[in-house]
């Protein structure tokens, strides 16, 4: 439960910055006649969401399993997460259409209005803010091994970047000349491409957890290390791995002296079971099937 609290107070932290930095933002980028930071205020109103889902999907992830979760309740964050990443992707495509948009209106002969200062002090200001959250929100999610609250995390720090080519495109719009007001809605594209990159980063580990992909070789190595550890255990097979939320279930047969008694044979996979949780957390889920070892002539 303190895992669950720890993860609703940082996420409760950031909704409260973001609703904060929404309305100045936008109010920003209207009065200052920002093309960029109108598209940044967008962006900051995009993590009104993703808080919202962590706050909703960290409290149900963190629920014992029941009659219709035997498993547990993990993949639900898993599912948070990919939602978050997924807002990202649809944040960063429309800023990316935006701006390109504006750039093109620009070729064709369109005039952009310079922006002013209160836009660009709402980019500065954004900029320390959510880089300070990014770094807080990742630390804590680390802290307490939660994908859901790391990708909410990175999704500061997107917005941070986002303020940063913001802050780039205002001044040079402001202080260049008229010429190089295009800087703005270019910032605007440039700061949605590290937009997508981070979506596409959080999303693919995800989406494939959610298809129930197999743990890394790395991690199955580790885990018949520990198997191979054992000499009571002469072979084993049908080594099957997969991650619900922020754990790992693990199901493995393995074959034994066909002369063992029932009573040892238990201890020896209950044995491998506690080696297995300690070296991946008490809340693993492990199946292991004992078997009469044959030899082959």
């Amino acid at each position: 439960m303190d895992r669950i609290n720890t993860a609703r107070k940082v996420t409760w932290i950031g909704f409260f910055f973001n609703l904060l930095l929404t309305t100045f933002k936008l109010f920003a980028g209207v009065m200052g006649k920002s093309t960029a930071m109108i598209a940044d205020g967008v962006h900051s109103l995009s993590d009104f969401v993703t808080d919202v889902i962590v706050i909703i999907f960290i409290g149900v992830s963190g629920k014992e399993r029941d009659k219709d979760h035997q498993y547990g309740h993990g993949k639900y964050e898993t599912f948070a997460t990919f939602l978050i990443s997924f807002a990202l992707l649809i944040v960063g495509l429309g800023i990316l259409w935006n701006g390109g948009n504006k750039v093109i209106d620009v070729l064709k002969g369109e005039i952009i209005e310079q922006p002013t200062f209160i836009a660009l002090i709402a980019a500065l200001i954004s900029i320390v803010i959510k880089e300070g959250l990014f770094w807080y929100t990742k630390r804590v999610g680390e802290k307490i091994n939660s994908q859901a609250v790391i990708a909410n995390g990175w999704h500061h720090r997107s917005d941070a970047f986002s303020s940063i080519g913001t802050a780039l495109g205002i001044s040079g719009a402001m202080f260049l000349g008229e010429h190089w007001r295009i800087l703005d809605p270019i910032a605007g594209i440039v700061v949605s491409i590290f937009i997508i990159k981070v979506a596409i980063e959080l999303g693919i580990p995800t989406f494939n957890e959610l298809l129930e992909k197999s743990l890394p070789i790395e991690t199955e190595n580790e885990i018949i290390k520990i198997v191979e550890s054992n000499k009571e255990i002469l072979a084993y097979h049908n080594l099957k791995t997969r991650k619900i939320g922020n754990i790992y279930a693990i199901d493995i047969h393995i074959k034994l002296n066909k002369n063992i008694e029932f009573v040892l044979s238990h201890d020896i996979a209950t044995e491998l079971e506690q080696k297995l949780r300690n070296r991946f957390g008490e809340k693993t889920i492990t199946n292991i099937h004992t078997e009469p070892y044959k030899e082959i002539l």
